[in-house]
């Protein structure tokens, strides 16, 4: 086991991101997670990320924790409020944008690809 202390956690830069404050909280390097990582995202109004093309073989779930971020594929837009979540398979595109005044806070999971 390994315990993480929120205070202790370090920030990242995540390609494509704008006006939002990364963090990862478990992962290869942080706690020794070998089948995925875990982060926190914090969105300032209007920020987001840039859309992320259909090459990604990992999976994705993200849980809003505070406020309302908009998640978009080419086809559909998904708005997700606090304690809504939504799984994006692997080679799924989307954009993710905050389109409110206040500030949104989303727990981010990614399995890391097989090699």
């Amino acid at each position: 086991m390994k315990k993480v202390a929120f205070e202790d956690v370090k920030p990242y830069k995540a390609p494509l991101h704008f006006d939002v404050s990364t963090l990862k909280l478990h992962g290869l390097e942080e706690t020794g997670a070998s089948k995925f990582w875990m982060g926190v995202s914090h969105f300032l109004p209007g920020g987001g990320a840039e859309y992320a093309y259909e090459d990604s073989p990992t999976e994705k779930i993200y849980v809003v924790l505070e406020g309302e971020v908009v998640v978009k594929s080419k086809q559909e837009k998904f708005v997700l409020k606090k304690w809504d979540s939504i799984f994006i398979g692997p080679n799924e595109g989307r954009e993710i944008i905050n389109e409110t005044n206040m500030p949104a806070t989303m727990l981010v999971v990614v399995n890391y690809p097989e090699v």
